[in-house]
């Protein structure tokens, strides 16, 4: 399995933790990582607040900017939402 096959893979087992308690929302996984460590990670919590990748940001703070021409990757369930409004 590729590096990039096995953090996905991590995001979806963290997807799974909020099953079925994320509505309106969909439940998803979110790991940043830079040189093999984690630098955060979250899933989306009851009620569909906060996102997986807010929380994820939050615990990886200024270490996930890192330097512009190497930032650290994000493994995320989620793709970019084109609903405008709230979500």
């Amino acid at each position: 399995m590729s590096n990039a096959a096995a953090w996905m893979a991590a995001a979806i087992a963290l997807s799974k933790r909020g099953l079925g308690r994320t509505a309106p929302n969909p439940n998803v996984g979110c790991i940043i990582e830079k040189d093999g460590i984690v630098l955060g990670r979250g899933w989306t919590q009851p009620g569909g607040r906060p996102h997986a990748e807010a929380m994820a940001l939050d615990q990886a703070g200024s270490a996930a900017k890192g330097a512009i021409s190497r930032p650290a990757p994000i493994s995320s369930t989620s793709r970019a939402c084109s609903t405008p409004g709230p979500t």
